[in-house]
């Protein structure tokens, strides 16, 4: 076997050592995307002083979420490197997965949705193909050697994708923007839309400046026939401990021809909802997230009863709920956000949507729930 330059050093580490490091760098990517927003403050080398979003402290939200304060951030980075995680928050066995083909793509109805994994969804609209938030290594990390692990494969890969008119960033965390494949899918993107702040990390990292547009939340652009506009929504951003709220966050508004879709990317529950309904709804169909949540911090990941009411205040017609069944990044059961959400969508008599990872659905004539999870 050849030998690669540093591996006699990797050997040579402690098995405790390694153990720890893994644990470390898994902790330290939940709590930038779980917890991240009572970390050290940012230090952005770049302003924006013509967005009312963007203040002294980088970006903020309309209303600031509440702090978890030191002892109660403290417990968390005790849980998730000392205390360990409940049993459940991985699943068991294999989740079910169907293969996205290129002939399948190519015979597809137009206004069909592939959920391809956690927020990582391939629209075909216009006769053209759009990609929200794609991830597609193994792990959601600055490393793939640790860090939060997937579950599944994706139903297809980066080569196999068709030409994109436009790749859609919510923000910049790891598990919604993975830089490996923003790069891969440089070459096949005619535009990446991004929040501000956000299109100037992808130009850093080699992406031309000429396919990249930033918005500010409102602002919006129309490619092909299909506008795409940036909202709101409550969050936060950062991929390090110091560059927290460097680069905004938002939620997108997707309108074609006769289709109405909205994205949420990561938020906490606000009065934005309501607003987003007033102004751009209603919707066929809300990609709402419904994962990796926690009452303490449920003012940037909204619990199950707070997607629901999210879907209502946007006047949605059907619910598909997204930011699940790929990663562990919380404390709950992997399945608990889809049945939770199933069982009230139910109660509430909403039209829910939960394909399996890779199922094709056209949104004008979408499939009822089936609840795929129970059979893992």
């Amino acid at each position: 076997m050849t030998d690669v330059p540093g591996r006699h050093l990797q050997r040579l580490e402690p098995r405790k050592g390694r153990w720890h490091l893994r644990r470390l760098v898994a902790a330290a990517c939940v709590s930038a995307t779980a917890f991240g927003y009572a970390g050290l403050s940012g230090c952005s080398t770049v302003s924006y002083p013509q967005s009312p979003q963007f203040g002294e402290d980088g970006f903020q939200n309309t209303r600031k979420p509440r702090p978890l304060g030191w002892r109660q951030t403290g417990k968390l980075w005790w849980d998730f490197l000392i205390g360990g995680k409940p049993a459940g928050t991985v699943p068991a066995g294999t989740i079910p997965v169907q293969a996205v083909t290129t002939a399948q793509l190519d015979h597809a109805a137009d206004g069909t949705l592939y959920r391809l994994g956690h927020s990582t969804v391939l629209m075909k609209l216009d006769g053209r193909f759009w990609l929200t938030d794609p991830v597609f290594s193994e792990r959601a990390s600055p490393v793939q050697w640790a860090g939060p692990k997937r579950f599944h494969s994706p139903p297809l890969t980066i080569e196999q994708l068709p030409h994109l008119s436009a790749v859609v960033l919510s923000h910049d965390h790891y598990d919604h923007l993975d830089r490996d494949a923003v790069r891969a899918l440089a070459a096949k993107t005619d535009v990446f839309l991004t929040p501000l702040g956000v299109g100037d990390r992808l130009v850093r990292w080699g992406v031309p400046r000429d396919k990249v547009r930033q918005l500010d939340w409102w602002g919006d652009a129309a490619l092909h026939g299909v506008r795409f506009t940036a909202t709101p929504s409550q969050h936060f951003s950062g991929r390090t401990p110091f560059d927290r709220n460097a680069t905004l966050w938002a939620s997108w508004v997707i309108q074609s021809d006769d289709l109405r879709i909205f994205f949420s990317g990561d938020t906490g529950y606000f009065d934005g909802f309501r607003t987003i309904g007033e102004r751009m709804g209603p919707f066929d169909i809300t990609l709402l997230e419904c994962g990796a949540y926690d009452r303490r911090w449920q003012d940037v990941h909204m619990l199950p009863e707070q997607t629901l009411q999210a879907h209502l205040d946007l006047g949605g017609k059907w619910l598909l709920p997204i930011h699940n069944s790929t990663f562990d990044l919380a404390f709950h059961g992997w399945s608990e956000p889809m049945e939770t959400l199933y069982v009230l969508s139910r109660q509430a008599g909403v039209d829910i949507t939960t394909p399996v990872i890779g199922q094709p659905l056209v949104v004008r004539q979408p499939e009822g729930t089936h609840p795929w999870w129970r059979s893992e």
